[in-house]
């Protein structure tokens, strides 16, 4: 019988990290992306970096739960996470001379998730 479900190791480690996190800091923004890390890869947030540029002002902390895609520029410096990046997207976000981190890259830096926002 063939299995139907095969999980990324690291994408559940990562998803148990910030539940703990988030009931240790009393914040549920980390429950909130560990909730949507958790949904099936079809019903990920998928983000193109237009919708980036539309929803954040300059030196805005984002943090993406799923994709972040290439669609479309950005014109100002953000600092944006995500589970995966699309090279392209990176690279753009770097000449606009914005920061591409991880996710548990921004969770040690910021554990209280102080004005970060969820894009998606």
């Amino acid at each position: 019988m063939r299995k139907s479900y095969s999980p990324n190791e690291e994408l559940q480690s990562l998803i148990s990290v910030l539940r703990e996190v988030s009931s240790k800091e009393k914040v549920n923004i980390w429950k909130r992306v560990a909730s949507d890390l958790s949904r099936p890869t079809r019903q990920r947030r998928i983000v193109n970096l237009s919708r980036i540029n539309r929803v954040t002002k300059e030196n805005d902390i984002v943090i993406v739960p799923g994709k972040v895609l290439s669609a479309g520029d950005i014109d100002h410096k953000v600092q944006v996470a995500a589970f995966t990046f699309s090279k392209t997207a990176a690279d753009k976000i770097a000449e606009a001379k914005g920061t591409v981190i991880s996710i548990p890259e921004l969770l040690k830096s910021n554990p209280k998730g102080k004005g970060i926002k969820i894009v998606g």
